[in-house]
């Protein structure tokens, strides 16, 4: 009889234990990995990043006040069952492919594609950025092995001074037979130099700044490769070139258009070794919006927005720029060409429609430099050291000057009242070259500077706030 009630009470109180917190407590509360808030984050973007409904995300997070969501705030994430440690966003890097990013930060390559829902391997373009679970005082991995081609995983093991059973483990390797000479494999020792670590194996180091890329930016790409291997290598449609800069790396400069669409474009790097032997490795890469906003209409001059006029400039003036000089004849930061360093009339990048007054003629353009308060007859100096190529009158440009600054670099200053050098002439940064005016296509006297970086017009204010490379 007591058995009997014993199992009643028992049973009862299993019920009222499964049935009360069923009603009292939301799904996967309490339950799951916790994201890290960025920057521009809000709970509604998170959500929609981990295919939750906002409603999803804010019962797991009853105590989050989503009007004072902060940077480092953490938000538990439910339905991810699987996936421990702290969410973090990071960015894809050149060479990075799913098989490196789970190595390198030791996560199953399953949980790295339901966290970013990643449906192929080719999504994983440089500079796109990726959430990745970091468990406490965890590193990622960063000292790549050296795997010969011609070699075994046994001769790898000793040639890095490590075992074969730690490269199974640390790489995720089910037996020697999965290992490839081609593939990224690490240990678990630190590579303070080359925290990346995921490169063509004829490189050494390369590293990408910024990534991602941004409409209008400056970007430096610094390779150091191995043995005696030279560098060449393509970005979006430009050739690049690669210099020494001076601490055994070479390092090429790139602009990027301002007017280039958003989204994945190709970066092409290839190494060619003495022997003839040839290894190219090619990536997609991220090209974020510049946010530039529009100018109001600008009515000027008929005969300055009239093809017959303006290609021919513009063919005079690419052909200048497109000139590669070895030499690179600048050196620290650039300085402004101004007379007033910090007060702007317009800024580099805005969207621009011209109209011909009087006509119904028009185009849409950017405005490719930077416009500087003043009026005519202020003097202009050379913003770097560098080479006076061209010194003379244009249509569009008025009195111009460009400058020639070594490694495909150049200024180009505009619509002078006059110049004070003449092609050919070597200049000193701080050297007078002109003064301020209103020749050309302009609605007013002003200092017009622009930059380009291989043969594109960048944003100058960069070259006033980093030092180039």
């Amino acid at each position: 009889m007591q058995i009997k009630k014993l199992s009643l009470l028992l049973l009862v109180s299993i019920s009222f234990l499964l049935y009360t917190p069923a009603l009292s407590m939301p799904m996967n509360a309490g339950s799951g990995p916790s994201y890290l808030v960025q920057p521009g984050d809000s709970l509604s973007s998170i959500a929609s990043r981990f295919g939750l409904t906002l409603q999803e995300l804010m019962d797991a997070n009853p105590t989050i006040d989503p009007n004072t969501l902060a940077i480092g705030d953490q938000v538990l994430i439910p339905g991810l069952e699987g996936i421990e440690g702290l969410l973090i966003t990071d960015s894809v890097q050149f060479g990075d492919s799913l098989t490196s990013l789970s190595r390198r930060n030791q996560i199953q390559p399953e949980y790295l594609i339901k966290l970013n829902h990643i449906t192929s391997p080719s999504e994983l373009f440089a500079g796109l950025g990726v959430v990745l679970p970091q468990k406490e005082n965890f590193k990622p991995l960063s000292n790549r092995l050296a795997f010969p081609s011609d070699s075994s995983l046994l001769e790898a093991a000793v040639l890095n001074e490590t075992t074969v059973y730690d490269i199974l483990s640390i790489n995720q390797l089910g037996g020697s037979w999965q290992a490839l000479p081609s593939d990224v494999l690490y240990d678990d020792k630190v590579n303070e130099d080359n925290p990346q670590s995921a490169l063509p194996f004829s490189l050494e180091k390369l590293i990408i700044s910024p990534l991602p890329m941004t409409q209008g930016g400056t970007v430096k790409i610094f390779v150091q490769p191995k043995g005696d291997a030279a560098i060449s290598g393509m970005l979006v449609d430009k050739p690049l070139h690669f210099f020494p800069d001076g601490t055994g790396q070479l390092v090429a400069i790139q602009g990027v258009h301002a007017m280039l669409n958003t989204g994945p474009y190709p970066l092409r790097i290839v190494s060619t070794r003495s022997d003839g032997t040839i290894e190219a490795f090619e990536q997609m890469v991220i090209v974020q919006s510049g946010n530039y906003p529009a100018d109001p209409i600008l009515n000027v001059d008929p005969a300055t927005i009239d093809p017959a006029a303006t290609e021919p400039e513009i063919e005079l003036i690419n052909g200048l720029v497109s000139k590669i000089t070895d030499q690179k004849l600048w050196s620290g930061l650039f300085l402004s060409p101004s007379y007033f360093n910090d007060c702007f009339t317009s800024r580099y990048g805005n969207r621009r429609t011209y109209v011909g007054i009087g006509t119904d003629r028009s185009f849409d353009s950017f405005h490719s430099g930077l416009d500087f308060c003043g009026g005519t007859g202020l003097p202009i100096t050379a913003p770097a050291d560098g080479v006076i190529v061209f010194s003379g009158p244009l249509t569009v440009r008025g009195n111009a000057t460009i400058i020639d600054h070594g490694w495909g670099i150049f200024s180009g200053i505009w619509h002078q009242d006059s110049t004070v050098v003449t092609t050919g002439q070597t200049v000193k940064q701080g050297e007078l070259i002109g003064y301020v005016g209103g020749t050309g296509r302009v609605t007013g006297a002003h200092l017009h500077w622009e930059i380009w970086a291989n043969g594109v017009q960048v944003n100058p204010m960069e070259w006033l706030e980093n030092q180039y490379p």
